[in-house]
Formats: structure tokens, C-alpha cells, sequence
């Protein structure tokens, strides 16, 4: 402990910070209504930081003493620097231990060149957010044109939960989205501390009922292998297997590779889809 509590004064900093950001600054749609309340409302904090309304509005009201942990997530999603991170563990009486940084990951080399050798096979480079760091012209014609979205989109949840296309995509999409949340919860378990991961839950969370929901729900899962069921305007239906290969280098990137079964309808759809990529030399227009 860094000394006695003092709940009201930490309520008081908690509404000035949240009075500091907009929506559109921690990446959440502001809906083109003139609001109320200048700033964030205290239900966007809750659930950008995973907590009820509730608890937080008792923070607030200094009605409620906060974890370390709990400081640590606001931390994040009110953007407090160090500085401003430590001042506010001071009065919740707690000890603000620095917080650990992550870069940004680039694609390694390695993964790269299979990348360009995989010419036939979708495939393409994840990191444990499931930020897409690399792709090749099949994943591109498969899935998206992963070019023309902004980089904080190339994110494959995010694309899941918020493109039509994607989700019309997949035949099974319930399914499919329960796994890619289960597999963020565990992610999200390992470094509680992450506050990209935190950025991204809490703008899935905001965006689409059903992530808010599932998330709730605490199933976690690995991302291993699976098989997915798709229809494809120009491959037509497909039914592919997937695995997620672990880098030896650097065990939060993986290669994912889409294959189907050879001599299936499914083959031979991905080896038009290739012909027709090759041809046309650029990704499926959507």
C-alpha cells in the first residue's frame, strides 16, 4: 500500500479523464448524436474495461475501493500516461507498479517466404490479438482485400464481427465467432496487463451484441486446427481445413493455412480461385 485511501478524490479524477476523451478516440462509433454529457459516459468506460456499470459508478460515488488490477485496466482505456497512472493509484491507497510495453510485432522473415511460396493455399501471418500481419494473394481472394482496410482493421475478429462480407462468408459464422472470442478470452487471460487486447474487447464489445455477450460467457479455447464451411462468390461453396502453425521464433505469430481435402469440389474450387487470382492479378473485388 502507498498510504490511506481517498475514494473521492480518485471519483473525481476518474470523471476528468473520461471528460478528456471522445469516442472516436478510443475507437468507438459516437453516433452522430449530440450527448448529454461531455466526454465518455460512465457505461462506455465499464465495459471498454470489462466491468459492470454498476462498480464503476460506485468508484466514482467513492462508494467502492479498487483493485490494482482494476486501476490497471482504467489506466488504459482513460490513455493516463505514467504520470497520470500513478497519481491515481495514490488515493485508491495502491502501489502502481510500471506497466509492461509491448511493441507493435512485424511479420518474421521466415513466415514471410512461405508465405510467398504458398501460391494455391490461403494463408496468412496472426499474431495472439489476431492482428493480420502478412497475407498472400489467396487469403486476400478468399477472405479481403487486407490492403485496403486501415491497419488497426487488419484484425480478423474485428472483421468477423463488423464486415457483412466476411460474416456472410462463413456458412457457419456462429460457430466460428464463438471459437474467435473463446480463443481472445484466453489470450486476453495471459496478459492481463495488454491494452491493445483491452482496446479490442472493448470495441467488439461496444460494436456487437453478440461478442458482449459470448464474452461474457468465459469460454476459452486454443487456436490449434478446425474446419470451416464457406460460400464464395466465385470458388462457389468450400469446405476447408485449417491449422494454425506455431512460429519457433516468436510463439505469438502463426501461420494459418486453408486447405481442402485433393480430388474434392472444394480443391478443385481453391485451384480456381488461384487461376482466377493469377489471372486477374489483384484480390476479389468486394
Amino acid at each position: 500500500m502507498s498510504g490511506n485511501a481517498h475514494p473521492g478524490e480518485l471519483g473525481e479524477f476518474l470523471k476528468a479523464r473520461q471528460a478528456e476523451l471522445s469516442p472516436r478516440t478510443v475507437g468507438l462509433p459516437d453516433g452522430g448524436a449530440r450527448r448529454r454529457v461531455e466526454g465518455l459516459r460512465r457505461e462506455e468506460v465499464a465495459l471498454l474495461a470489462s466491468i459492470s456499470p454498476d462498480y464503476y459508478t460506485r468508484l466514482e460515488q467513492g462508494r467502492r475501493q479498487a483493485s490494482a488490477p482494476v486501476l490497471d485496466v482504467l489506466a488504459r482505456v482513460l490513455h493516463l500516461d505514467d504520470e497520470e497512472r500513478a497519481y491515481m493509484f495514490e488515493p485508491a491507497g495502491k502501489d502502481a507498479a510500471r506497466p509492461r510495453r509491448r511493441n507493435g510485432q512485424k511479420v518474421r522473415p521466415q513466415l514471410r517466404r512461405l508465405l510467398d511460396e504458398l501460391t494455391t493455399t490461403p494463408a496468412f501471418v496472426l499474431e495472439r490479438r489476431m492482428d493480420v500481419l502478412a497475407w498472400n494473394p489467396m487469403a486476400a481472394a478468399l477472405l479481403t482485400d487486407f490492403a485496403k482496410l486501415p491497419e488497426k482493421e487488419r484484425n480478423y475478429a474485428w472483421l468477423l464481427f463488423t464486415d457483412p462480407a466476411v460474416k456472410d462468408l462463413h456458412v457457419d459464422w456462429e460457430d466460428m465467432a464463438r471459437a474467435c472470442v473463446a480463443m481472445l478470452r484466453r489470450e486476453a487471460g495471459r496478459d492481463p496487463h495488454d491494452r491493445r487486447m483491452a482496446a479490442l474487447v472493448g470495441a467488439l464489445s461496444i460494436r456487437n451484441e453478440d461478442f458482449r455477450r459470448w464474452w461474457g460467457d468465459h469460454h476459452v479455447a486454443s487456436r490449434g486446427r478446425g474446419t470451416k464451411a464457406l460460400r464464395h462468390p466465385v470458388a462457389g461453396g468450400l469446405t476447408l481445413d485449417w491449422d494454425a502453425l506455431t512460429c519457433a521464433g516468436d510463439p505469438d505469430q502463426q501461420l494459418v493455412v486453408w486447405t481442402a481435402e485433393p480430388g474434392t469440389p472444394s480443391h478443385d474450387g481453391l485451384r480456381f480461385l488461384s487461376s482466377w487470382t493469377e489471372q486477374a492479378g489483384r484480390p476479389l473485388p468486394r
